[in-house]
């Protein structure tokens, strides 16, 4: 058997997630047909299966090492001209997902990888698509905004077509005595009005 595409997300919560993924199809953006609305801790990374178990213990460990956290999105920006995504703003809860995507990432761990841009979490609502259509996303969602409380992370594997499917959850645990996500995370400031 071959290598298996692995990413690792926050899902974005219903209602917030299944209408983001209608604006992005609309925007004409056809990967919204494959892709959950999420925020991204380890994008798409090559694996083979015999290392599977190591990860999912990997995974286990870092969420229970973890706490839930609120998240706040608002606001639209993008990433071009450096790359063609236009993005919802995540304004409340980066620092934690910065924490979590780091332990992922470890070095000495499982999932060790450099990234290809620096990590910035945001949740995609229009990737390579015209011009036009990525003005129009931009400019639709400038207001937009959901919040909720993270209680945890969830494993997706890629079929061969390119759609993303659910593996595993994990959820953080609760207990407070365990080692948290920073507590800087549930202080971060209110974005100014752009």
């Amino acid at each position: 058997m071959g290598s298996v595409t692995l990413g690792v997300s926050i899902a974005v919560p219903e209602p917030h997630g299944t209408l983001l993924q209608h604006y992005r199809f609309g925007f004409g953006d056809a990967a919204a047909a494959v892709i959950p609305t999420h925020v991204t801790l380890l994008p798409p990374t090559e694996i083979e299966p015999v290392d599977r178990p190591a990860i999912e213990e990997h995974l286990a460990a870092i969420a229970a090492a973890g706490r839930p956290f609120p998240m706040r999105l608002y606001g639209t920006d993008t990433f071009r001209p450096l790359s063609p995504v236009v993005f919802v703003q995540v304004v409340e809860g980066g620092s934690a997902c910065g924490w979590l995507q780091e332990r992922m990432r470890d070095p000495s761990g499982p999932l060790a990888r450099d990234l290809q841009f620096p990590y910035h979490p945001h949740v995609t609502v229009a990737h390579g698509i015209a011009e036009e259509a990525m003005d129009a996303a931009q400019t639709s969602l400038a207001d937009y905004e959901a919040a909720w409380t993270v209680g945890g992370f969830a494993l997706y594997e890629q079929n061969p077509a390119g759609a993303w499917a659910l593996q595993r959850e994990f959820r953080f645990a609760s207990d407070a005595t365990h080692r948290a996500a920073p507590a800087a995370a549930a202080r971060e400031p209110a974005p100014e009005a752009a």
